[in-house]
Order: structure tokens, then C-alpha cells, then sequence
């Protein structure tokens, strides 16, 4: 099953193995570049099914990082469309994650220690659904107005249009991690009065918005992911009864599969780290939305990955670490399951 093709709308995946968003911290002024053509690139020649670039900012301020990549603007285009044909050129299916970081904005690259940038350090005003920092030692986000909501959806509609304009066949909305749709839907991080807080469906109303406008621009073809953090890990977060109904709700939207993450969004967060740790919550959201599921989280092996699938736990999965200590997992998998390996051409003696 692994090794099946997946079609979602008018797409097809060849296998059911995605190469997940993973942020490079690489970038300058939110441009992709040819470090980040060579990571996607090779995982595409690797046999990956879907190929999903890092989380991509919709405004400057939605970084997480000076260094991560964005789609603001459309000067971002013409190095995406590069990348795009690359991937296309080696048969894998080409994904896009859009993203605002929110509070969780203007850090360090987690190899200089991943710490709040001040604003007399060249970092920027964070923003948050509240003025609730992420850590008690980080700058206090500056809590949204209606106007400013309004105006992050249509970045995000607007981001769409240009991943669209790019070649990207798929586009995938970051709504996990405790980044900022992820802040809006949680009691921990949201704590508005408004029509954006409160209930649960106050809470979710910026993730439908968003879901709403980037559907609007992407053509009724191709799908639209939604990357989910289907519990925060501590009692009175976000739970994966919410995370259900919020997939229920999203799939009216147009959303075609949910990608089953967790966590993110609170420093008292207690996960229990053991292999496919996160695939209950893929298993219980496929089951009781009625809506295709992605699973992710220490899946390291083929036949963990096929047991996945097969079990109907999950629709696919989506590795990141494995990823990068394997680009050619895919082909690997391929060997380990009994199937014949299909590399690239130039790489068929190897197999």
C-alpha cells in the first residue's frame, strides 16, 4: 500500500510517501535559493510521492527566523518556479506550506540557540490573537485587531495566488505548532472577547477564513493540506475532539487531507516520544471526520510506514527526519518491501 499511487482531486501522488516541510533557516530577504533547489531536488529524485517546501512566510513578519524562506511578494516567484519544474521533471508532486509564525516570530536559527531577536537587534513586533508571550522571557506579541486579521487573510490568498503562479501543485496551510492560526484556535494562546475567541468556533473562525481565501484562488483541481496540531499536551489546550471537529469543518471548506501533527504551543507541552507517537491522532481524524490523513512523527522505517497505510491508519505519511538522513528513503522502501526501485535513470546502476 505504501507504494500506491494516492489521487487527491486531479492529482496523483506516485507513492504515499511526502517529504514534510522542514525549515532550512537558509534564506535572505525570503528568497529560495540553489541550497534549497539541491534539498528539495534530491528528495524528489529520491522517489518521493509529494515534495512540500518549509514553511513559507505570507509577510515578512510571519517568519520565524531572518532566515526562513516567504512568498510575500512576487519577486519570490521566478526561484520557485524553478524549483517546481525540478521536482515536476523528477515526477513528484510539488506542495507548498504557508505559514505565519505569530508569537513565535523573530527568533534565532536553532543553531544559535533559537532565543527572542529584540527589536535594537534587527528583530521585528510579534503578533498574536493576545498579548500572551510564547516563553515568560519573550517580548509581549502585539494582539491583532480585526482590521490587521483581514488583512493576514488576504496575505494568505494573495500567497496562494503566487504559489499558484509558481507551479506548485498542491498548497498546504500551516495551522499547527503553535505558530499563528495554531495561537488563534487554542484557549492557552487565545484569550480574545471577540467574534475571534471565546467558543470554539470563535477560535477556529481565523483558520476557516484563511482555509476560505486561499481556496478562492486555488483551482478546484488541485488540493489544499492543512497541517493540524491535534493536541497541545496539556490539560485545557486543544484537543483532539477539536482537532476532529475543526477537520470536519474544514473538509466543507475544501480542504482534501489533513496533515496530523501535534503540539508546539506551550513550554508545559508533555509528549510522550516514542515511534508513530502522533499516528492515533492521524487514525482517530481520518475516522471520525471522514477526511483523507497524512501521519508524522519518528516514523523511521518501511515497514513502520507500511503498517501505517496498510492498516488504514493513515492515507500517506510524511517523514522529515528520516528525510534528511535519507534523501532515497522512497527507493529504499521500495527495495525492503519487495518492489522493484524505480530511481532516476543516471542513478539506475546503484540499484
Amino acid at each position: 500500500m505504501l507504494l500506491t499511487p494516492l489521487t487527491l482531486r486531479e492529482i496523483t501522488l506516485r507513492n504515499r510517501i511526502g517529504v514534510s516541510p522542514m525549515c532550512q533557516y537558509s534564506s535572505e530577504d525570503g528568497f529560495f535559493n540553489d541550497w534549497h533547489l539541491v534539498h528539495l531536488g534530491s528528495r524528489a529524485a529520491g522517489g518521493a510521492g509529494l515534495v512540500c517546501t518549509e514553511a513559507t512566510a505570507v509577510v515578512p513578519e510571519g517568519r520565524i527566523s531572518p532566515h526562513d524562506t516567504g512568498i510575500w511578494k512576487d519577486e519570490h516567484i521566478e526561484f520557485l518556479t524553478r524549483i517546481t519544474r525540478f521536482l515536476h521533471q523528477e515526477s513528484a508532486v510539488a506542495g507548498i506550506q504557508l505559514a505565519h509564525a505569530g508569537r513565535k516570530a523573530s527568533v534565532r536559527r536553532p543553531w544559535e540557540g533559537g532565543t527572542a531577536i529584540r527589536a535594537s537587534e534587527g528583530g521585528w513586533q510579534t503578533v498574536a490573537p493576545s498579548e500572551i508571550p510564547f516563553r515568560e522571557t519573550d517580548p509581549a506579541p502585539h494582539a491583532l485587531s480585526i482590521a490587521d486579521i483581514q488583512g493576514l487573510v488576504e496575505a494568505f490568498r494573495k500567497a496562494a495566488r503566487r504559489a499558484l503562479q509558481a507551479g506548485f501543485d498542491v498548497v498546504e496551510i500551516h495551522g499547527a505548532h503553535g505558530y499563528l492560526i495554531h495561537e488563534f484556535c487554542s484557549p492557552l494562546s487565545n484569550r480574545r472577547t471577540d467574534q475571534y475567541g471565546g467558543s470554539l468556533a470563535g477560535r477556529m473562525r481565523f483558520a476557516l477564513e484563511v482555509t476560505e481565501a486561499v481556496r478562492c484562488v486555488w483551482p478546484e483541481r488541485l488540493p489544499v493540506l492543512y497541517r493540524v496540531s491535534a493536541t497541545d499536551w496539556v490539560d485545557g489546550g486543544w484537543s483532539p475532539d477539536d482537532s476532529v471537529e475543526l477537520s470536519r469543518q474544514l473538509k466543507a471548506k475544501g480542504v482534501d487531507l489533513m496533515d496530523c501533527s501535534s503540539g508546539g504551543n506551550s513550554t508545559a507541552q508533555k509528549i510522550p516520544l516514542v515511534p508513530g507517537y502522533q499516528v492515533p491522532f492521524a487514525e482517530k481524524i481520518r475516522s471520525e471526520a471522514e477526511i483523507p490523513t497524512a501521519a508524522v512523527g519518528m516514523i523511521t522505517t518501511a515497514e513502520q510506514a507500511e503498517g501505517i497505510v496498510s492498516e488504514g491508519k493513515a492515507d500517506m505519511v510524511l517523514l522529515a527526519r528520516e528525510f534528511l538522513r535519507d534523501p532515497y528513503f522512497p527507493l529504499h522502501a521500495a527495495a525492503q518491501l519487495g518492489e522493484k526501485p524505480s530511481p532516476p535513470l543516471q542513478y539506475g546502476r546503484a540499484f
